[in-house]
């Protein structure tokens, strides 16, 4: 009996397609019938073992926007997992949309995975579901191919990288097959939710263990908005975008997230108006974008609170990893058109620009697409009530990035990281796993941290890190000291500054495999000189 049942457990974890072979499938029978209510008991203490895992990732959404990392917005549901959870505060995205998709399904850096095409990586589903997990997804996808060609056994939501949030687009998918089914009442974030919840219930029923990994289109834009939740917030911004700013600041001291003598409320961007500069007419718009927008994050935050409900009924929260983080900062593109229709009319396309973008990235300087901390700084929440030893409600600032949540859902599952899929090698694995933050304990930290998109490009290491704004300059700050990135030492440590450059360009050509005509030289002359200066004041002494 004891020999049966240990083989059954093996079994349980074989790769997907090894368990779906007929012959594999007799056997199983077979000791099914010989072993009863045993092994069944058996297969259910192994899954119970390991944790379900849901990975929620917001779009859009700043780094403070959330109420429990100062925003006024209302968001009660994850401002009570972050109480009972633990909060990061240094946690990196890559700045943008599709590839901070890439580096958390992979656990890699986004032309390091191959970009959207995923071919030199694998995928957190993929793992999962060769270890026996139930894999599903619902929501944005924004890469080639779609989730049920990558390790995901269900998916509902839609391929672009943006949609109409009432009357979705062509490529809305369920399970595959085009999806087609909008009626009057559908909203996109409550859809996401609605399908998540059918695919946990389907995984009950199979008694496995599953990955939810649920990505919210909201708040990106449009600002496609249900009236009640527009009208709800409408007046709330009169104050304008100085004010909020500075509001959100103060709480972010508040609640200990940052303190006063090492992160400073960066100045207002150039490019945007004082609020008292503006017309009555802009406020009363501007106010309303805002508002719009405000209303779109407060049902992410209700569908979220849903979900939660939901596998809190089915008993199964308690064991369940929960994971909660946004793609890039807030989003500064002025895009819009057709606002003379109300946010909340299929047919209105409205957007928000720098003023609000600023308050969403509150303290830090930039945006979506910088790599300055505006555009890479996200909002990170780690629950898992079974499995946390951390102090509830504490605050993390150990650096951390997208990739480890790959090697984080390995982790949690005992699932393994492969050399080769389907004949593809597969690039060595980058993130490292965030469990040690729910245990209370310090991780084995990142040598560096590596960004870059377009013409915007940074590495961290340890608390020194080097950045350009688009084809600028390159600029160094002392994050330990100066975590908004208000005070450029690039003067003062030429050597440093150099080292570092030096390093990004390795990791862009040998990790990341950047194109060269990615890689080549961003007005780096300014360190050159720099350090023939340096060199010259030290002959002098």
């Amino acid at each position: 009996m004891k020999i049966l049942k240990s083989s059954l457990l093996l079994m349980c974890r074989q790769p997907h397609s090894l368990k779906r072979s007929s012959l594999v499938g007799s056997w199983l029978s077979c000791v099914m019938v010989c072993c009863g209510t045993h092994a069944e008991t058996a297969r259910s203490d192994a899954n119970q073992s390991r944790p379900n895992i849901v990975v929620i990732m917001a779009d859009d959404l700043g780094f403070s926007d959330l109420g429990c990392y100062g925003g006024e917005i209302e968001t009660p549901r994850l401002d009570s997992l972050a109480q009972s959870g633990v909060r990061m505060t240094q946690f990196y995205n890559t700045a943008k949309c599709h590839s901070s998709r890439v580096s958390l399904l992979t656990g890699l850096y986004c032309q390091q995975a191959g970009s959207q095409s995923l071919s030199r990586a694998t995928t957190f589903a993929r793992q999962l579901r060769g270890a026996g997990y139930f894999t599903a997804m619902t929501g944005k996808w924004h890469l080639d191919d779609q989730p049920t060609d990558h390790g995901f056994d269900r998916y509902f939501g839609h391929l672009s990288g943006a949609t109409n949030f009432f009357t979705g687009d062509d490529t809305f998918r369920l399970n595959g097959k085009p999806f087609t089914d909008f009626g009057d009442d559908f909203y996109t974030t409550i859809a996401n939710t609605d399908y998540a919840i059918d695919f946990v219930d389907e995984a009950l029923k199979k008694d496995q263990p599953f990955l939810l990994y649920v990505a919210h289109n909201a708040p990106h834009y449009p600002l496609h908005v249900l009236r009640e939740d527009f009208e709800k917030y409408q007046g709330r911004y009169d104050a304008g975008w100085d004010e909020l700013r500075e509001q959100r600041y103060q709480r972010q001291i508040q609640l200990g997230l940052l303190t006063p003598d090492n992160t400073t409320l960066s100045d207002r961007d150039s490019k945007t108006s004082a609020w008292d500069a503006l017309s009555q007419e802009d406020q009363e718009w501007e106010s309303d974008r805002m508002a719009a927008y405000a209303g779109m994050v407060d049902r992410l935050d209700r569908e979220i609170g849903r979900l939660v409900d939901h596998l809190r009924a089915k008993a199964v929260w308690d064991n369940t990893l929960f994971v909660f983080v946004s793609d890039n900062g807030a989003c500064p593109f002025e895009r819009t058109r057709r606002k003379e229709l109300p946010p909340y009319d299929p047919k209105s396309y409205w957007t928000y620009d720098t003023g609000w973008a600023h308050v969403g990235n509150t303290p830090f300087r930039f945006y979506k697409q910088n790599n300055h901390e505006g555009g890479i700084a996200s909002p990170a929440i780690l629950h898992w009530p079974s499995g946390m030893q951390a102090e509830p409600g504490s605050i993390d600032r150990q650096p951390a990035h997208l990739i480890d949540i790959m090697a984080t859902c390995l982790d949690a599952a005992d699932a393994p990281y492969p050399t080769d899929v389907e004949g593809r090698t597969i690039e060595p694995l980058m993130g490292r796993s965030l469990l040690p933050v729910l245990r209370g304990e310090e991780r084995e930290p990142h040598p560096y941290l590596y960004f870059q998109f377009g013409p915007n490009r940074g590495l961290r290491m340890g608390d020194w890190k080097l950045v350009t704004y688009r084809s600028g300059p390159w600029e160094l700050y002392q994050l330990s000291s100066d975590r908004s990135e208000t005070r450029n030492l690039i003067k003062q440590h030429p050597d440093k500054a150099e080292s570092m450059r030096l390093k990004w360009h390795e990791v862009a050509e040998t990790v990341d495999r950047l194109p060269k005509s990615q890689r080549k030289p961003v007005r780096d002359q300014s360190l050159a000189d720099g350090n023939k200066k340096n060199k010259r004041e030290k002959a002098a002494l």
